[in-house]
């Protein structure tokens, strides 16, 4: 502390002195006076401003000594009276090099005059506590007529916070963007800030006295009275309140958020309820439109999750109404065009607006509204056409949607006619209502009508073009399976096959049953894995390869290697079949992977061999016996490659029973394949039943869930040929051998009671034979079967294979082979482990067919 401020001022006007020495002189005695009982002064009302300054006041004597010091003193300084009493206040609370100044004033104060000035002071104790006083000092005389003072004493740091706080006060009340009111117990104005009166015009002032009534309509003003009455009561603030209104000169109606809470005094007396309030009707107006925003986006999100699922056009249409009733409209109805349903082809673009139209959907949140969204009730299911004037068949014409008002006297009140738009195709008619007393339809609400329609249009165009390529693939899969019941020699066949039904897509599954040469018979069966056209696709070309394989009269294990050449080829498309703007398809491999199980059957040796490209293992029943699944190693699918297939040969019993299936007999989403194959194996139990039963037995038995993928079942039971159907000679290397080959023949087939056959059987052998001693090595073997047809079959140990040529007229020989195919119904050779079999077939003389007369062959060789 230097010295006393230089902001301390003196004051000489004595009639000032006299009005405060006065002032003081009661101060001092009401001072005493509750000091005497104990209790702390106060002679203000309650609210005073007394209540938040800090005033004291004691008196100096003659002497320059304090002699009374009062209660509020005692907490200003942190002196007690007793030890106060009697202290030179110079000496006491002003520190060393400010004493000899206040000394000089002392002295000045008992001459008579007063004096007013901020002095700094330190509290006497032993924390030595500093502050800053404003003392005014009145001059006084003792009874005895000596000269005393008086000093009112304030403290400076309470009055620069009071100041400050009054200064912020004003200017939060005065500056506010926020409307600001004091509202006092009656519930009047009190107070207004100028951002209300800027709202509700005129200045602040004018507001004072007005009550809520005077802003708001009655029943919200009541509201809010009551509002205000709680606050007063409860002290309880009330946050966030919405008020309702109108401003002087608008007919808009407004939305304010107020604030409420009780406003108190220093004392603890309530003063009113304070109200802050800010319009909120942007806000509002913001969050309807994100509120519709967000139901928009949620319409949309459950279009997304509820429209096409399933590939059927009703029901999608119908999966369209689900969602917009009641959620966006109170009824709606789908028209649909009806050749869409009929199954042409929609033309491509728009239409005349007149087209024929199907009602296949309707829904009403409504009750007693049918069908009554246009000109006419339209009932579900018929077919109709709206006049060419009307706007449902301008919005038709046009692509756009048209907004149609209600008539009189009906519950409808808008009307918005939205056509169904798919790749610039219009494929329907989607109406959707609103009744009286719902909100109008807005732009907005148009906008999200034309998506919700074109969501629904993509995907009923989805499930045309799936039922036309479903219905295509169907057509070109049933074409490529054996028509009706396939027959072989020494087997009794029956099959099934069962497609998936319309929800899924169509499959690669096939069978066949090949006829080879010497009545033996390959039986097949396949899986393309994949769905769709390009998997029936798929399907075709590996069925028809294998027909061409299978007809070369390869091994199984040779097939399925040539079979796994063409698949991979298949599954790879040639870079000069592909255009740079066109990316090699990577599934296209995966189109073209499948299984595959090929098996030949001899039924004069009744052996059987398999070869199996990664497919499911065959199942044996044998008389007598539980059925099981044969050893066969699987391999690896075709399209694979690298990996070589192996055989593997069974010998099968007379009445023995064979199955060969696709997985989607034992595998579904709820039957494991494992769990599927033993339920197989256990419903072939009763391997005697005629197999129509068996296959239907089977498909029953084991609860398929049949839809979930496509089925191929092929059953064969084994009936050997018998021992008197065969005829067997060796011949040796030499060319009698030529004449007991027809000796045989002729022999053999007297006794089968073929008589008509005996000159054309003859001349054929003789060839083959002769053919065989000229070209071919080693013994000579000679076989005749007589099954359906009649087989000859001349072995030996040559692998050359015997070629057909046209002979010139003035050739001697090279006709026999010629001759052979004139007279048989078919002739070939193949090769064996030991070299190759030549053979022909005639046709049984009570058969369709007719082989050419013997004569008038070689009359035709010439």
């Amino acid at each position: 502390m230097s010295e006393i401020p230089a902001k301390a001022t003196e004051s000489e006007d004595p009639s000032d002195g006299a009005r405060a020495a006065a002032t003081a002189d009661a101060a001092v005695a009401a001072e005493l006076r509750d000091a005497a009982s104990g209790t702390l002064w106060q002679v203000s009302p309650p609210g005073s401003m007394y209540d938040y300054i800090k005033v004291a006041s004691f008196s100096i004597g003659p002497d320059g000594h304090v002699d009374q010091w009062s209660l509020r003193a005692e907490q200003l300084f942190g002196v007690p009276a007793e030890r106060a009493v009697g202290m030179d206040p110079i000496e006491a609370f002003i520190a060393p090099e400010l004493r000899e100044r206040g000394q000089r004033k002392m002295a000045e104060i008992l001459d008579g005059r007063e004096w007013t000035g901020v002095v700094p002071f330190r509290a006497p104790d032993a924390a030595g506590t500093e502050g800053l006083a404003e003392v005014y000092v009145m001059p006084t005389a003792t009874e005895e007529g000596e000269r005393a003072a008086v000093c009112i004493v304030v403290d400076v740091h309470t009055l620069r916070r009071i100041e400050t706080d009054l200064a912020a006060s004003q200017a939060i009340f005065g500056q506010s963007p926020f409307g600001f009111l004091l509202i006092d117990t009656e519930l009047r104005v009190r107070r207004a800030n100028q951002r209300f009166a800027s709202v509700f015009g005129g200045t602040p002032d004018d507001h004072r006295g007005r009550r809520v009534h005077d802003y708001l309509p009655a029943t919200e003003a009541d509201r809010v009275a009551t509002t205000l009455r709680r606050v007063l009561e409860t002290g309880e603030s009330i946050t966030d309140m919405h008020v309702t209104g109108f401003v002087p000169g608008s007919d808009e109606r407004k939305h304010w958020s107020a604030n409420l809470y009780r406003v108190h005094s220093g004392s603890g007396r309530t003063l009113g309820v304070a109200w802050l309030s800010t319009d909120v009707t942007g806000r509002r107006a913001a969050a309807r439109e994100a509120a519709a925003a967000r139901r928009n986006l949620a319409l949309l999100n459950e279009a997304g999750a509820r429209i096409g699922n399933s590939l059927d056009l009703e029901t999608t249409a119908r999966e369209l109404l689900d969602v917009v009733v009641p959620g966006f409209c109170d009824l709606a109805t789908v028209d649909l065009h009806q050749g869409l349903l009929v199954g042409d082809e929609t033309p491509p673009g728009l239409t005349d607006g007149s087209v024929e139209l199907r009602r296949v959907a309707f829904s009403s949140a409504v009750s007693g509204v049918p069908f009554a969204t246009g000109p006419a009730p339209v009932p579900v299911g018929s077919v109709h056409h709206y006049a060419f004037n009307s706007p449902w068949a301008a919005a038709l014409r046009s692509g756009r949607p048209r907004h149609i008002p209600a008539g009189d006297g009906g519950l409808i009140q808008s009307t918005l006619a939205v056509p169904m738009v798919a790749h610039d195709t219009v494929v329907g008619l989607a109406q959707f209502s609103r009744t009286k007393g719902s909100e109008p339809f807005g732009e907005r609400d148009r906008a999200l009508a034309v998506e919700l329609a074109a969501r629904a249009a993509v995907c009923i165009d989805n499930a045309r073009l799936y039922r036309r390529e479903h219905e295509r693939a169907l057509i070109l899969q049933r074409s490529l399976l054996p028509p009706g019941d396939p027959e072989a020699s020494g087997l009794d066949i029956a099959c099934r096959y069962l497609p998936g039904n319309a929800a899924t897509e169509v499959g690669g599954d096939w069978f066949d049953v090949i006829e080879l040469p010497g009545h033996r018979t390959a039986l097949v069966v396949g899986d393309v894995m994949g769905r769709g056209l390009r998997a029936a696709v798929a399907m075709g070309e590996l069925r028809t390869a294998v027909r061409t394989l299978a007809l070369l009269d390869l091994e199984p294990a040779e097939v399925l290697s040539a079979l796994d050449e063409i698949a991979r080829g298949l599954g790879a498309p040639s870079e000069a079949g592909r255009t740079s703007r066109q990316p090699r398809d990577a599934e296209l491999s995966e189109v073209y992977l499948a299984t595959c199980v090929y098996a030949v059957y001899d039924p004069v040796t009744r052996h059987i061999t398999f070869a199996n490209a990664g497919h499911l293992p065959p199942v044996l029943v044998e008389p007598g016996e539980s059925a099981l699944m044969l050893d066969v190693p699987p391999g690896m699918p075709l399209g694979v490659g690298g990996e070589p297939f192996e055989e593997v040969e069974v010998e099968l019993p007379e009445g023995a029973l064979l199955a060969l299936y696709t997985d989607g007999l034992v595998e579904s989403r709820d039957h494991p394949l494992d769990e599927g194959l033993q339920a197989f194996v256990g419903a072939l139990t009763d391997s005697n039943r005629p197999l129509e039963d068996v296959c239907d037995h089977v498909l029953t038995a084991l609860d398929t869930h049949h839809g979930e993928d496509d089925i191929a079942l092929l059953m064969a039971r084994i009936q050997g040929l018998p021992a008197e159907f065969v005829g067997d000679w060796t011949l040796p290397r030499e060319p009698r051998s030529v004449g007991r080959a027809r000796e045989y023949a002729r022999d053999q087939l007297t006794g089968w009671g073929l008589e008509p056959l005996v000159d054309t059987a003859e001349l054929l052998v003789s060839e083959l034979v002769t053919n065989a001693l000229r070209y071919g090595e080693g013994e000579i073997r000679l076989r005749l079967l007589l099954d359906r047809t009649l087989v000859c079959e001349v072995w030996d140990a040559c692998l050359v294979q015997p070629r057909r040529r046209r002979a010139r007229d003035t050739d001697e020989g090279g006709r026999g082979l010629q001759l052979v195919g004139l007279l048989s119904a078919g002739w070939g050779s193949r090769r064996t482990p030991h070299g190759k079999t030549v053979w022909f077939e005639l046709p049984l003389p009570d058969g369709d067919s007719h082989t050419m007369d013997p004569t008038e062959a070689l009359l035709s060789l010439y």
